[in-house]
């Protein structure tokens, strides 16, 4: 009883437990030196899981394990100061990547040395990595950190270490180039492309909200060019039309594909064509794929290319030319596109010249009627080469003039290219304007029987009336060739968009100005994304109207609309882009839109928001009224509101109104949500009716000093008066606080105490109409201590205690008692019996020769009392003088070498990815384990962890390197002897 008592008085429960050790080892009949038993079992106990904590009190003779734990929670564990560091590094540290960190040590001495370790490899410097000593702080710098970077980090001093670990963030992955929208025919190649931040970086692929793998028949290729990602479809069907998304934990963007069936527009038919002898014939089309290939036929049979012939194609255009013209040249020929059902069809005239004999001073003559056809007007395509061949006559040879017939001068040429007036001009009423020169654009050859106007590339001011007019000295002779130029139309206005709906809209627009002298055929419409440059086509056929209602794009997101007309020369170019728009619907109509409250001149409306909404967001809510038998809604509330309840006021009483309700975003009003039956404006005349909520049903319990809020909803019209009771008397207002709605009334109590306890009663009175309601509140305190507490009896190890209840129970029933004992010489406390429900008790297991004191305190709902009930006198414990000498038992040897029951096996691992090495062991008594690295220990070293469980014996390596590669050897010891195993470990 006296060796745990130490200098000053203090109770020693290390030494005290080192003495029972010894004693109980005695006892046993173990001869165990007096070193072997001077074992620190509190210092076992604090280092102990708690699962050990039974074990380890039998194994040491532990009585009062559960007073000793309670002592143990209140000891602080004083850490070993560090002799080489003023301050550590923090147990981790986060760095996004690509960003730069520090970490910082302050040493004791400012000339010592350090070393800075990742994963246990020595650190050099370079460009990344920067040592920095500035007096006690040596810094380690790393620059651009990537996750390599990430790893355990070590600084040492000396012999002491400090540890660390960095953690590397990768920061979300944009898009920086969204995907564009395609529009593609069946079976082309597709290819998706968009660009992120990140080289290399994971993305993930949907079609129509489904995620495509490489596993769905090999359809899809996924492939990464640095910082781009491509999806590819080698060979588009129909199905695979849809929206298609690319997400990134810090984007996604979508694209549209639309997959058409082949079709062939042909946007330049080949025309008929007559050609003179030896002249060059050049057939000509235009087709809507540049990819399409064709055949040309003469006659049905196709035609081979020869140094005459030739057969050309560039992009959309195809083109026959057939050189030096000869009679056989005159037939049909024919385009015929390659796998489509076209055939392009223009006959070859050969124009043959023929010249009756001119006797000598024959005036001159025109002989238009050669060419077979009716003169009047000439047709060329834009671009195309215009010759007017016309066949003349006259001796001595005439004197050619061509003139283009306008209101401004009148200049010539004639075949001596020399430029006179016209002399017949004033008689036209118009004059000519020069239009050609000797070389160039426009130009006049002069043969014997014929002359020939030439204009290379005609253009739309080429178009009109030109004059030929024959001199000589026996007469003259004119004719009138008019020439009309057809081009492509001009390109139509912008379009206008209207009507925006969620995911179309209405595309309007106004012919061209000019249709290129033919009728327009058709549009064709474009859109594209605002921040895109890919146009995508919305029609193969033809349109005919001047609307169209795009469809299927994208709520949200912005669009441009272009529009090309089209006619039998070809497509004009495109028109300005229309304004920018975003598709968005209105909302949907709000919801449960109901009557809440109808008084004499308000009415109270409530709603909810609607089902949808809608990229549009919501704006607000418009409220209409409109009388019984009229149209004409009025707005009840000034502008837009945002809540979802309103209170219509100044309204006539007797009123029969109907109510109507929209909601509002960008793109306009939604449909209304309207109450079908009218309103009576009027006072209905309600029976008071009280609403009392479950829990105040029952009696209400709340503790002295805690707030009180009752909330008691009720229903009445008029609003109803109140009155509050307690205890059969009127509530006084100034002790609690009252408060009254026209739906509930309120109780409040700041700090509740014991009298405000009893029977509160609520009535509602409307005229002679009731309605009331009771509720019992009970306020608790803790209890008093117990009354009269009597030590009864004391025997062997037992103390009887006998007590009385509490005089004050706290307003609440005492659910019991705690008992405690303390030892006269330590005073310290301990718990016999928690929640005792009897008012006497039996105190077993006391300790021999000591003196004891009881302590009781009561329990109620509130707890604990605050002060306990102690006995006067103590308890003693009295010494027998019998003596118990244990038999003497020979101790059989259960102790064996270590012996390895389960091999250490070689392991090839990734470099990065923790990794353990696993054996098994027995021995008695219990080996102590060592592990090596090509012989060198590793218990020093915070990359390693060793762990032994029920004989398993486990060594994890944190992310090992290539360097952590090597021999690696378990090595077990006890007193019986030693055993060691060894394997290999590679990382790859």
């Amino acid at each position: 009883s006296t060796e745990g008592h130490e200098e000053g008085g203090e109770f020693n429960f290390s030494a005290l437990l080192k003495k029972s050790s010894f004693l109980r080892s005695a006892n046993r009949g173990e001869a165990k030196s007096e070193s072997q038993s001077d074992v620190d079992v509190w210092e076992i106990l604090r280092k102990a899981p708690p699962s050990e904590y039974e074990k380890i009190a039998f194994q040491y003779g532990i009585t009062d394990l559960r007073g000793m734990l309670k002592r143990l929670k209140r000891i602080k564990k004083e850490e070993k100061k560090s002799t080489a560091f003023l301050k550590k590094l923090d147990p981790a540290y986060q760095v996004d990547k690509g960003q730069k960190i520090k970490l910082m040590v302050e040493v004791a001495n400012p000339d010592a040395d350090v070393k800075w370790l990742k994963n246990g490899q020595e650190i050099q410097m370079s460009g990344r990595y920067i040592f920095e000593a500035v007096g006690n702080k040596r810094v380690l710098t790393i620059n651009h950190c990537s996750l390599a970077d990430d790893a355990a980090y070590e600084c040492v001093v000396g012999e002491e270490k400090s540890f660390t670990e960095l953690f590397v963030k990768e920061p979300p992955i944009l898009i920086t180039h969204p995907l564009e929208d395609q529009m593609v025919m069946v079976g082309e190649r597709v290819e998706f492309e968009c660009e992120v931040s990140e080289e290399g970086a994971t993305v993930k692929w949907e079609k129509d909200g489904i995620e495509l793998t490489r596993e769905e028949t090999f359809k899809y290729r996924f492939k990464k060019d640095g910082k781009k990602q491509y999806l590819i479809i080698n060979e588009s069907t129909k199905e695979d039309s849809g929206h298609y998304t690319v997400k990134t934990n810090g984007g996604v963007s979508v694209a549209e594909l639309i997959v058409q069936e082949k079709k062939l527009e042909v946007y330049q038919s080949i025309a008929d064509l007559t050609v003179k002898a030896r002249d060059q014939a050049v057939f000509k089309c235009e087709v809507s794929d540049e990819n399409v290939k064709g055949i040309w036929l003469k006659n049905g049979k196709e035609l081979v290319p020869d140094e005459r012939i030739k057969i050309s194609h560039i992009g959309r255009i195809h083109k026959l030319t057939i050189e030096d013209v000869t009679p056989a040249d005159e037939a049909d020929y024919s385009f015929i596109p390659q796998g489509f059902a076209y055939n392009l069809s223009a006959k070859l005239q050969f124009l043959e010249v023929k010249i009756d004999f001119v006797p000598r001073e024959e005036p001159p003559k025109i002989h238009l009627d050669c060419l077979g056809q009716s003169p009047d007007t000439i047709v060329v395509v834009a671009g195309n080469k215009l010759r007017l061949d016309v066949p003349v006559s006259g001796d001595p040879t005439p004197t050619v003039i061509w003139q283009k017939v306008n209101k401004k001068s009148d200049l010539v040429r004639s075949n001596d290219d020399s430029m006179t007036p016209s002399e017949n001009s004033s008689d036209l009423n118009t004059v000519s304007k020069l239009l050609f020169e000797s070389e160039g654009r426009v130009r006049v050859e002069m043969h014997e029987d014929h002359c020939v106007f030439i204009i290379e590339g005609a253009e739309k001011e080429d178009e009109g009336v030109y004059r030929v007019i024959l001199k000589n000295p026996v007469g003259e002779d004119k004719a009138d060739i008019t020439v009309k130029v057809i081009d492509v139309p001009d390109p139509p206005e912008a379009p206008k968009i209207s009507n925006i709906g969620e995911d179309y809209c209405t595309v309007q627009w106004e012919p061209p100005k000019y249709d290129g002298g033919q009728p327009v055929l058709g549009y064709i419409l474009e859109r594209k994304k605002k921040k895109s440059y890919r146009w995508m086509r919305l029609n193969f056929d033809l349109l005919k109207e001047l609307t169209y209602e795009a469809k299927r794009m994208i709520e949200g997101v912005i669009y441009e609309m272009r529009i090309y007309a089209v006619n039998c020369i070809g497509m004009s170019r495109p028109s300005p882009a229309s304004q920018p728009f975003m598709p968005i619907a209105p909302p949907s109509e709000p919801t449960h839109f109901t009557v809440e409250d109808v008084s004499d001149s308000t009415v109270a409306l409530k709603w909810r928001p609607p089902e949808r909404i809608g990229a549009g967001g919501l704006d607000g809510y418009i409220v209409e009224y409109c009388k019984d038998g009229s149209t004409e809604w009025i707005p009840a509330l000034h502008g837009l509101t945002e809540r979802t309840s309103a209170l219509i006021k100044d309204l006539v009483t007797g009123d029969k109104l109907h109510f109507r309700i929209k909601a509002i975003n960008l793109a306009g009003e939604s449909g209304p949500a309207i109450i079908k039956e009218p309103i009576t404006v009027q006072e209905v005349l309600q029976r008071p009716k009280i609403w009392l909520p479950r829990h105040l049903r029952q009696t209400l319990v709340k503790k002295v000093g805690e707030t009180i809020n009752i909330v008691i909803p009720f229903q009445g019209k008029p609003r109803p008066k109140i009155i509050w009771m307690k205890d059969g008397q009127t509530l006084d207002s100034k002790d609690v606080g009252i408060r009254n709605s026209n739906t509930d009334t309120i109780l409040f109590i700041r700090k509740a105490e014991l009298r405000h306890s009893g029977a509160y009663e609520v009535t509602l009175q409307i005229e002679n109409m009731t309605d009331k309601v009771a509720i019992t509140m009970q306020i608790i305190d803790k209890p008093g201590p117990p009354q009269n507490i009597k030590l009864i009896d004391v025997w062997g190890f037992n103390a009887a205690l006998e007590w009385t209840p509490p005089q004050d129970d706290g307003n609440a029933q005492i659910l019991g008692y705690t008992v405690q004992k303390a030892d006269k010489k330590t005073m310290e406390w301990y718990t016999v019996f928690d929640h005792y429900r009897r008012t006497n008790c039996i105190v077993s297991d006391l300790i021999m020769g000591n003196e004891y004191f009881f302590r009781i305190f009561s329990e109620n709902l509130c707890g604990l009392s605050e002060t306990a009930a102690t006995t006067k006198n103590p308890a003693y414990i009295q010494k027998t003088g019998t003596t118990y000498k244990p038999p003497s038992y020979k101790e059989p040897d259960f102790s064996e070498p270590p012996k390895f029951t389960h091999p250490l096996v070689n392991r090839s691992v990734i470099a990065g990815y923790n990794t353990t090495l696993s054996c098994a062991v027995r021995g008695i008594p219990k080996p102590k384990i060592f592990w090596y690295k090509n012989k060198m220990d590793l218990s020093g070293d915070a990359k390693y962890r060793m762990f032994s469980k029920q004989g398993v014996l486990t060594l994890e390596i944190r992310k090992p390197t290539p360097f952590d590669g090597g021999c690696y050897t378990c090595k077990a010891v006890n007193e019986c002897g030693e055993a060691e195993i060894e394997c290999r470990l590679d990382v790859r």
